[in-house]
């Protein structure tokens, strides 16, 4: 018997070493429902983040298979013609099955990589914040069409405090997931989301394990984040907790003033222009925050970046602008388009763009709209 569990033990351990260093996959595909002849299409996201396709097999009798080798895992989209997502998994060299669900492919289940164990572990992460998401919104839904006003502001600070949890998550789960290549993976796919935090995703890099940060993906991942902080330093002095940069700009009539003699307790720089339908859009908001703030000392400084080529007269197009919109707070412009140096001096690339000023010139939040926006500025009034 003892001949025999040592035979035995012996065969799991070649087997195990055998399984550890496989140069190829095998993608074995369950595909229930989906005829013969569809294509079924692997791909991957490529240095550009545009999505490549790999491979591609023919379904036979509900049936397909792909074969190849990657260098090490990585994030991969299997998806079938006619079929509306894709399945989203680590492909390693090992042997994957996929029942392929072809009415919602994101809910396909996938075996045999290891590696996925982290996917599957974030996606379970996501799926507690579409659940709590979907709470609040039941909630709101049974409050009618004209909720109190205290108990409409409840529900959106929860909504609020949900988005900023999620926001937070993959940094998260990066530093609790240190030895998976999923986390290197999630890293390189935040890096191109708007707010990357490049200090805490640098931060989290260095604690992988060795095998992770030496890795191909790795050192593309380094060179990345490298790339990114560099960025950053050039405009590490606009972040939050900062104390916002003085400028000194012509107002409509032509008087230069600052920003240090026209900020109030609490002030908004608003980045917009006339030709901004975005801009225009949201400016209703802004005057109701505005009258409703400003005897308790909101102050706002809206920073025009009319000018662009197309305007004939960008100064006239301004004015009309904010004569139409009710907008009857401090204005300022170069009429320069995006090289406004105001503009530049906060690193401007889209408008709307606001930086939220507390009374000491301090930077406590930037780009909030609606009801975002009177939330925060209730907040920091309230204080007074």
């Amino acid at each position: 018997m003892r001949k025999i569990l040592t035979i035995l033990a012996l065969g799991l351990i070649l087997t195990s070493c055998k399984d550890e260093n496989r140069t190829t996959y095998v993608i074995n595909g369950n595909a229930e429902g989906i005829h013969n002849g569809i294509r079924v299409r692997l791909a991957k996201i490529d240095e550009t983040g545009q999505q490549v396709m790999k491979d591609s097999a023919i379904v036979m009798d509900e049936k397909f298979s792909i074969k190849g080798s990657v260098e090490e895992p990585s994030v991969y989209f299997l998806s079938a013609d006619g079929s509306m997502g894709n399945v989203v998994f680590m492909l390693e060299n090992s042997v994957i099955d996929i029942d392929f669900n072809k009415e919602i492919p994101m809910e396909s289940k996938v075996t045999g990589s290891k590696s996925n164990e982290g996917y599957e572990i974030f996606q379970n992460g996501m799926l507690v914040f579409k659940e709590e998401g979907e709470a609040i919104m039941a909630e709101f839904n049974k409050l009618g069409k004209e909720p109190a006003p205290e108990k409409r502001d409840s529900i959106g600070k929860a909504m609020q405090d949900l988005r900023e949890k999620q926001f937070a998550y993959p940094l998260s789960f990066v530093k609790e997931n240190s030895d998976r290549y999923f986390s290197l993976n999630l890293i390189e796919l935040e890096s191109s989301r708007r707010g990357f935090d490049i200090i805490g995703y640098m931060e989290a890099y260095e604690n992988l394990i060795p095998k992770l940060k030496t890795s191909k993906k790795g050192l593309v991942v380094k060179q990345k984040l490298d790339k990114l902080y560099e960025a950053y330093q050039k405009t590490a002095h606009l972040e939050i907790g900062k104390i916002a940069p003085n400028f000194e700009a012509p107002t409509p009539d032509g008087t230069l003033v600052s920003l240090e003699n026209l900020k109030g307790k609490v002030t908004i720089i608003d980045f917009w222009a006339a030709w901004c339908g975005p801009c225009r859009k949201e400016n209703p908001n802004v005057v109701k925050v505005y009258e409703k703030y400003h005897d308790k000392g909101l102050e706002i400084i809206g920073v025009s970046l009319d000018g662009q080529s197309r305007q004939q007269d960008p100064k006239k197009a301004w004015l009309d602008a904010i004569d139409k919109d009710g907008l009857t707070w401090h204005h300022v412009s170069n009429l320069k388009y995006f090289n406004d140096p105001v503009a530049k001096l906060y690193n401007i690339q889209s408008i709307p763009a606001t930086y939220i000023l507390d009374a000491d010139g301090t930077i406590v939040a930037k780009n909030l709209r609606g009801i975002a926006l009177e939330r925060k500025i209730r907040e920091l009034l309230d204080e007074f």
